[in-house]
């Protein structure tokens, strides 16, 4: 159990490191607006789509 738990944490270590270089990277090159840019649309497109799907369903449950 103790090998499982510090494998963990330094694969955590490792991955945060990772991340922050990435980060930097995305940032010194104006790529992280458009990373920015794609989440947003996804995440309004998902919101989109579950409007539509409640009004859906209030409908069917209408006409029952």
């Amino acid at each position: 159990m103790k090998k499982v738990s510090l494998s963990i944490l330094f694969l955590s270590v490792m991955l945060n490191a990772a991340a922050q270089n990435n980060e930097s990277l995305f940032r010194s090159s104006g790529k992280i607006y458009v990373v920015v840019g794609i989440l947003a649309i996804i995440f309004l497109l998902i919101v989109l789509y579950l409007i539509r799907l409640d009004r859906k369903i209030k409908q069917l449950e209408d006409n029952q």
